[in-house]
């Protein structure tokens, strides 16, 4: 890149690969609205829910009859519903807490992309775009589909669909489109290089916005706020729009500014309406290698941009400032990237690989130890200190403290809650989902009756029972009768024959080997056999009550019986 480059150290930003999840091929991912749960669809037709706290899978959603790759994966704006796109032509609306099917609906052809609508908590419109048709709205519920406009045809206020003959090879299989922050309006990108502003109420193209270069939008994306609006084009540009329009009544404002322009009509009065609609604020691409881009999107702020690059074998991610400054290039395993995701509230980004892994970056936090105070400062090698010639001159106080300006008589609000500027429009009153419960799964009872089984067999078939030195085995664990009762019991197992692992032997403390010198040091009387022990002859077993183990009489030393 022929741009400066920013320090690191101005931006929140992700910088090293944190950690991968891994759960059969994964294809597509999507955060919740407060970045929780991260949902992901696989090339099985399963989509998995994944607790990004604890990186462990909190729900996997997945039908018997539905087999198809996904395609695409939406939250609804309180994280209630889940829409899942799928390469068989359907679409599936999922309920996350209890796991079933809210509706299922076919369209024509397979949707590469869809989108609920964002305005509800439970949404029953989404937007679909399929593959080379032009976009639809989709009512799951009646399974009702509205085919919205694609083109303006040459005359000026008729509306033309685009035709579904495949399109050259530089253009993008899906007419990309999405909804505005509130859902009131519809904004798409056709592969005559037009960013149309729809009414999708009635199917109505309300402006026109003309892309320079006139190349095939690839992608369209809305920033969280709804102030700024991305483009991807083929001719290898991410251009950044800055929203005019207010986030609420949309529509209206569009109205009123057609209105104002009657002298004006057809094609005309739509671009004229669009140029004030969507203002073009900055431009993005790299001038040196000219990559084309993939899934390009804002950071959960809308400060960065970022952009995947869509060679094939190359897992690389740029991130760049809204001024246009490249502050950040990611590059990964040699694996295609095929979907990315910015974390809407932390500095993190996700990634899926071809192989179906997603790769979290996250940025990377070096520990200092040594700062002690904000006015220390840490040295990586010595200096020597100039002091400065009043340094130590005693000066008196002629300031006084500056009293405090804090009222400690105020009462303190402990009642309301302030709303954060990330959830703004939060409703407040409406309950959202942020967290599944998640079930622990114990280990299988066989799995540690075989480990324990293997270990006691290979510990008696190394450390056979000899006698003399008493050596015998309990439950898995050696014991030697000849030293002290403390240090003849190993409670390190030995070697895991199933495991592969071996198990270091504990040293015992200072105080446990201070306590042995003194048993030794003190004598020792010898005690005569009981009566019922020396009526038994001698080639019987003595048995050893404390460990209920027995060794021959015939081969024990003196020594046991001290």
């Amino acid at each position: 890149m022929n741009t400066p480059i920013i320090d690191p150290l101005q931006g929140d930003f992700p910088e090293v690969i944190e950690e991968y999840l891994e759960h059969g091929v994964m294809k597509c991912i999507a955060f919740n609205r407060r970045g929780t749960l991260l949902a992901a669809g696989c090339s099985n037709g399963s989509c998995v829910i994944w607790d990004f706290e604890t990186r462990g899978i909190a729900k996997e959603l997945q039908d018997k009859d539905f087999n198809a790759a996904i395609t695409s994966v939406c939250w609804s704006k309180y994280g209630h519903r889940i829409l899942v796109s799928a390469a068989d032509r359907t679409l599936i609306l999922w309920d996350v807490a209890t796991g079933e099917k809210v509706a299922q609906t076919t369209l024509e052809k397979a949707p590469l992309h869809a989108r609920l609508h964002p305005g509800s908590s439970t949404p029953s419109l989404c937007l679909a775009c399929p593959v080379y048709s032009p976009p639809l709205i989709v009512d799951l519920k009646t399974g009702i589909t509205t085919v919205l406009p694609a083109s303006v045809s040459d005359g000026g206020d008729g509306l033309s669909v685009p035709s579904r003959n495949k399109v050259s090879d530089d253009s993008a299989p899906q007419t990309p489109a999405c909804f505005n922050k509130h859902g009131d309006l519809v904004y798409l990108g056709n592969s005559k290089g037009e960013i149309l502003i729809i009414d999708h109420h009635r199917a109505q193209v309300c402006a026109v916005v003309p892309v320079a270069g006139a190349a095939v939008i690839k992608n369209i994306v809305f920033s969280r706020n709804g102030q700024y609006l991305l483009t991807n084009s083929s001719d290898r540009i991410i251009r950044v729009y800055e929203n005019m329009l207010p986030t609420k009544d949309g529509l209206k404002a569009l109205e009123e500014m057609g209105n104002s322009m009657n002298d004006l009509s057809g094609v005309e009065k739509l671009k004229a309406v669009g140029t004030k609609s969507l203002i073009l604020f900055r431009e993005f691409q790299d001038s040196v290698t000219r990559i084309h881009w993939k899934a390009p999107g804002f950071s959960g702020d809308g400060e960065w941009v970022i952009g995947g690059s869509a060679s094939k074998g190359e897992h690389k991610i740029y991130i760049w400032d809204r001024a246009g400054h490249l502050v950040k290039f990611l590059e990964g395993p040699k694996e295609a990237l095929i979907d990315l995701a910015w974390h809407p509230v932390h500095p993190v980004v996700v990634s899926v690989s071809l192989t179906g892994l997603v790769y979290i970056w996250a940025k990377d936090y070096t520990e200092n130890w040594s700062a002690f105070a904000p006015d220390f400062k840490e040295l990586e090698e010595n200096e020597e200190y100039v002091e400065r010639e009043d340094e130590f001159d005693i000066v008196p106080e002629t300031e006084k403290v500056k009293e405090s300006e804090v009222n400690q008589d105020e009462e303190v609000d402990i009642i309301t809650v302030e709303h954060e500027s990330t959830f703004s429009d939060s409703d407040m009153s409406q309950e959202e989902l942020c967290f599944l419960p998640a079930f622990p799964c114990p280990d299988a009872p066989e799995q540690q009756d075989k480990s324990v089984g293997s270990s006691l067999k290979f510990v008696e078939s190394n450390h056979s029972v000899s006698p003399l030195s008493a050596d015998v085995v309990q439950n898995g664990h050696a014991i030697n009768h000849e030293s002290s009762p403390v240090e003849g019991i190993d409670f390190s197992t030995a070697d895991d024959v199933s495991g592969g692992r071996v198990k270091r032997k504990r040293k015992p403390s200072e105080k446990v080997l201070e306590s042995q010198a003194e048993l030794v040091k003190k004598p020792v009387k010898k005690t005569k056999p009981s009566a019922k022990a020396a009526s038994k002859p001698k080639d019987k077993s003595l048995v050893d009550e404390d460990y209920g183990l027995s060794v021959s009489m015939d081969e024990v030393s003196d020594d046991y019986y001290r």
